[in-house]
């Protein structure tokens, strides 16, 4: 296994690859159109790396990155307390993914970023003990997420639409996720909403079961739960830059759900996670395919609208989609990409 894993990853190899899976015509893609379009203005990209595995694509994006045209792409840490929105808000770096909630609550604090293209769907899982069935159970309940945070806010939005008010009716336990990991098989708390592969080492453990799946359970099910972002200034400086890497993200999706051995393979790598098992499991059940059914636009209004409900934002569905949403890249390359 520790041989396999430290096999080095060529551009070679992952070309060969991905071919033998039916890819290669997805990773050539249309060239005539990509000419077309001329090189991107800038031969450098920094992408956010967070140790998060639903963020598949970001790492299987890095070498077609470079098939895009981009010499120099670069993968910038942050302190563990700064999620990626904020990061692609300072300018520490130009493209990342992320959940509705964490994009939304940056806008909300006044970010410059832009939302491009939905990626996936269905990496959120909120997870219960015995004292906890339904989402009206979590009524007087600790609650494991830390404050303003993407957890927070899903749970809020979730609890808000049985009727329950966040802000009262909800116990909240502000720990690092690892701490409410243990505090919840402790007992200690009574749930925890984890992304993945929390959830799956939680079930693999055999600890608490599963309230909500964002995969499964509707409405949440019918929307991303992760969408690429960029810069403003970065995009709008770089038009083409940008719609050659949401090109490089999509396809990298598609690899996901073609080769998700590999996937998870480049994660382990990179340190993501040491545990390959949960993160090819966690590969394999995200919903990457639903990029070219599922609509940007109704995900962004969606959660919008649940977020001002439950008191997380202030800003309208219509001014994030009028001023902080770009959905040209994605409509075009649904086309190019025959999606």
């Amino acid at each position: 296994m520790s041989d396999w894993l430290d096999d080095a990853w060529s551009r070679r190899r992952f070309l060969k690859c991905a071919a033998g899976a039916g890819a290669a015509a997805l990773l050539a893609g249309h060239p005539e159109s990509a000419a077309a379009e001329g090189p991107p203005e800038t031969p450098s990209i920094r992408i956010h790396d967070a140790p998060i595995t639903c963020f598949a694509p970001s790492y299987v994006a890095g070498e077609l990155l470079s098939l895009e045209g981009f010499e120099d792409v670069q993968y910038v840490k942050t302190p563990l307390n700064e999620g990626p929105t904020e990061s692609l808000a300072q300018g520490k770096v130009d493209f990342i993914m992320n959940d509705p909630p964490a994009h939304l609550l940056s806008l909300d604090a006044g970010a410059q970023i832009t939302l491009l293209a939905g990626i996936h769907t269905g990496c959120w899982e909120l997870i219960g003990n015995d004292s906890v069935r339904t989402l009206r159970d979590l009524k007087g309940k600790k609650v494991a997420a830390p404050q303003k945070s993407s957890r927070e806010a899903f749970v809020a939005a979730m609890v808000a639409s049985v009727g329950l008010d966040p802000n009262k009716d909800i116990i909240w336990i502000n720990h690092e996720p690892r701490v409410s990991m243990k505090l919840f098989a402790e007992g200690k708390i009574d749930a925890f909403m984890g992304f993945a592969p929390e959830p799956q080492e939680l079930r693999s453990r055999g600890i608490g079961h599963v309230i909500l799946n964002t995969l499964t359970d509707r409405p949440w099910s019918q929307y991303f739960c992760c969408l690429s972002a960029v810069n403003t200034a970065y995009m709008r400086k770089y038009p083409r830059a940008t719609k050659r890497a949401v090109r490089a993200f999509l396809k990298a999706a598609e690899i996901c759900v073609n080769e998700p051995e590999r996937a998870a393979r480049i994660m382990v790598e990179r340190g993501v996670s040491e545990k390959y098992e949960y993160v090819l499991q966690s590969v394999q059940e995200i919903g990457y395919r639903n990029w070219r059914i599922y609509d940007s636009e109704d995900t962004m209004r969606f959660w919008a609208l649940r977020l001002r409900e439950a008191g997380q934002i202030s800003l309208s569905p219509k001014k994030v989609i009028e001023e902080h949403c770009d959905w040209r890249f994605v409509t075009e390359l649904k086309r190019e990409l025959k999606a």
